[in-house]
C-alpha cells in the first residue's frame, strides 16, 4: 500500500473522531441541563438515583434520550470503519457514505435535543441509516472474494 494510498485509508477514521465529539459535546450540553434542573429545585435526587428517565426536565430527557442513541447505531458505523481500513476498502464511496453517517447524528442530535419534531429526525436517522447499510455491503463486496 502506498504512503498516500495509506493516507486517504486514515481519512476514514476523521468522521468517527467526529462523532466521537459530538457523543463527548452531549454530555457537556446533558451536563448543563442538568445542573439548571437542580439550581432550579426541580430534582427528586431519589426518583432519578434509580430512574434516569425521572428527571423532571422534558430538555433534559431529549438530550439524555438522544445521548443513548449514540451507542447504538453508531457503534456499527465504529466497526463497518475498522472493518473497511482493515480490508482497505476505504475509497472516495466510502469516505462519502461516512461523512454523510456523521452528519446525519449531528443533523438528529441537534432535532433531538431542540424541537424534537419527530418526522424531521426520521427522515434524518433514515439518512443516516441507508448510508450506514450502504458501508456494510461496500465491506462485504470487498470481503467477498475471501469468503
Amino acid at each position: 500500500m502506498s504512503q498516500l494510498s495509506r493516507m486517504t485509508s486514515q481519512l476514514i477514521f476523521v468522521p468517527v473522531l467526529f462523532h466521537i465529539l459530538l457523543t463527548l459535546s452531549l454530555y457537556l450540553v446533558l451536563l448543563k441541563r442538568k445542573l439548571r434542573a437542580v439550581s432550579e429545585k426541580e430534582v427528586d435526587f431519589k426518583a432519578t438515583a434509580l430512574n434516569c428517565k425521572a428527571w423532571p426536565d422534558e430538555a433534559v430527557l431529549k438530550c439524555s434520550n438522544n445521548l443513548d442513541n449514540q451507542f447504538q447505531a453508531p457503534v456499527l458505523f465504529y466497526a463497518v470503519c475498522l472493518i473497511l481500513y482493515l480490508t482497505g476498502g476505504v475509497n472516495m464511496v466510502t469516505l462519502v457514505l461516512a461523512w454523510t453517517f456523521t452528519l446525519s447524528r449531528f443533523v438528529h442530535a441537534y432535532v433531538h435535543c431542540g424541537s424534537n419534531r419527530v418526522p424531521i429526525r426520521m427522515r434524518v436517522f433514515s439518512v443516516g441509516i441507508v448510508s450506514l447499510v450502504l458501508m456494510i455491503c461496500s465491506a462485504l463486496w470487498q470481503l467477498w472474494p475471501h469468503m
